[in-house]
């Protein structure tokens, strides 16, 4: 029997998802499919509450777009074709938007191309110290497009990301974490445990107000501030009707986890959240 690609493991109400595809963890259709299999787990499991991605070793977090693979092909056409796809797009997360439950990548090592994509469509990127990102597809003779060119300059300065498209270069760790495209800079031993530190303290949230705080922010990030306002405004409006465009939200605001939050403080306890 082969061995998984993709390692997944639960912890509590956490879900570790393992890439494990020796030596670079390139992306390849069968990689694709088990990572959208591991977030498709994430979102439809009541039981979970996050996740976190990561790679195996500490070298490499992923290569990304498998190039080899890619090489087989016999046209342009046939090598992005829709049917290497899944409903979750590249790396089965970077069009998932569905996916209301957050994900924290713990980057463990070096981030390309897709690999950096991957991260990207997380909520959250721990980096390890040694950690490096790049995009080196202009140098291959495409794009970025499977989430870089379109989620890069929302993160980072529009010519810092034009650079990193442009050239190639490599962005360290340090770098990385100037322009807040991570949220933390630890040593390589300490990655995990900080990850799962993080993962758990989230865990302990309100599960609803978990995954509206995600489909609101989706909703509202074009949006002007007034009109951001305003659709938060429609949920009390909505009263519970479906029409408010944001169910998820409509849901934590008329839930028993909503009077919970507000009795436990009251009561100096720790609050039981039950997702209703």
């Amino acid at each position: 029997m082969a061995e998984p690609i993709v390692t997944t493991r639960r912890e509590g109400r956490v879900l570790e998802i393992v890439l494990d595809r020796p030596p670079a963890n390139a992306i390849n259709k069968a990689v694709n499919d088990a990572l959208y299999g591991a977030f498709k787990t994430l979102q439809d499991d009541d039981d979970l509450r996050v996740a976190i991605v990561t790679g195996t070793g500490n070298r490499i977090f992923s290569a990304g777009w498998d190039l080899k693979e890619v090489a087989a092909q016999s046209s342009p056409l046939e090598a992005s074709s829709d049917s290497w796809a899944n409903p979750g797009g590249f790396a089965g997360i970077t069009e998932f938007w569905g996916l209301k439950k957050p994900v924290i990548a713990a980057v463990n090592g070096i981030a390309v191309g897709g690999g950096f994509e991957l991260a990207l469509a997380c909520d959250l990127l721990i980096a390890a110290e040694h950690v490096e990102f790049f995009l080196p597809e202009m140098q291959r003779g495409f794009l970025p497009d499977a989430g870089a060119i379109q989620r890069l300059p929302r993160r980072i300065p529009y010519h810092v990301a034009m650079d990193l498209f442009l050239t190639g270069r490599r962005m360290n760790a340090a770098e990385a974490k100037h322009w807040g495209l991570v949220n933390e800079v630890v040593p390589a031993d300490k990655l995990m445990p900080r990850v799962r530190e993080l993962a758990h303290a989230i865990a302990d949230g309100a599960p609803l107000a978990l995954q509206a705080l995600k489909e609101a922010l989706g909703a509202m990030m074009h949006l002007s501030l007034p009109d951001a306002m305003d659709l938060t405004k429609r949920v009390t409006r909505a009263q519970g009707n479906g029409s408010s465009g944001l169910p998820l939200y409509e849901r934590m605001v008329i839930s028993d986890d909503f009077m919970e939050g507000a009795r436990a403080f009251a009561e100096k306890r720790k609050p039981n959240f039950k997702g209703r």
